[in-house]
């Protein structure tokens, strides 16, 4: 695969969604990304409007995770936190959907909520994720999620939010891109700690990735000569 640091570089949402991560935990955050060019910054709720002020006159965005890490929300909670996270200076979401209802297969429901988080992007002109946490789920439950996606048309659909049983698998990248449509691209996340595990994703075909691990893998990358 003929690719270069700074296209993976600009893929890497850098993350840190820890309890405990502090003030000086998000500087750090903020200064890798600026210094590798990550595209995203990844961050519950809380810290986006601080983080939005570390991240002035950079290209770094400023992401949040709505909904996080269970997704068992009501949909008016979920938007409520997500126009609450824009209004703080987010400038993309990722959002965990409600795995109970996918489980129970009532896809109308799922199909609800994707609607009205998408809607939230849409208004504020920036982009959605949409977090399957496909440790739980069936290869028919994903491709049924996927083609909700299909029609809905959120900007990304997403792996993992990397406090399942399980992160990303290549083979479910494959099947969400093979089942989103060619509109909307898929995010490989949580697992991700080497450049082997990131070609992996790219390879089937993720355009996005998550990972806490992004100075590892950019790093592997210049051990490795690829420039």
């Amino acid at each position: 695969m003929d690719i270069r640091i700074k296209d993976v570089a600009a893929m890497v949402d850098h993350t840190n969604l820890k309890a405990f991560a502090t003030r000086e935990d998000f500087q750090k955050l903020c200064d890798e990304a600026v210094q590798y060019g990550f595209k995203s910054v990844a961050i519950n709720t809380y810290p986006v409007r601080m983080c939005r002020e570390m991240l002035e006159g950079t290209e770094v965005l400023t992401g949040a995770a709505v909904g996080f890490p269970l997704g068992q929300m009501t949909i008016e909670a979920k938007v409520f936190e997500a126009e609450d996270a824009v209004k703080n200076g987010c400038q993309e979401f990722d959002y965990v959907l409600n795995v109970g209802k996918v489980k129970e297969h009532d896809f109308d429901y799922i199909e609800r909520e994707m609607t009205a988080m998408t809607a939230v992007a849409r208004r504020a002109g920036i982009c959605c994720k949409v977090i399957f946490e496909t440790c739980y789920l069936t290869e028919e439950e994903i491709i049924a999620c996927a083609e909700i996606a299909s029609r809905v048309k959120p900007d990304f659909v997403k792996t993992s939010t990397g406090f399942g049983t399980a992160g990303a698998k290549p083979e479910h990248v494959a099947l969400m891109k093979q089942y989103a449509g060619p509109e909307v691209q898929v995010k490989a996340a949580g697992g991700i700690r080497s450049w082997e595990a990131a070609k992996a994703m790219i390879e089937a075909g993720a355009t996005r990735l998550g990972t806490s691990s992004g100075v590892k893998i950019i790093e592997e990358m210049k051990e490795a000569g690829l420039e």
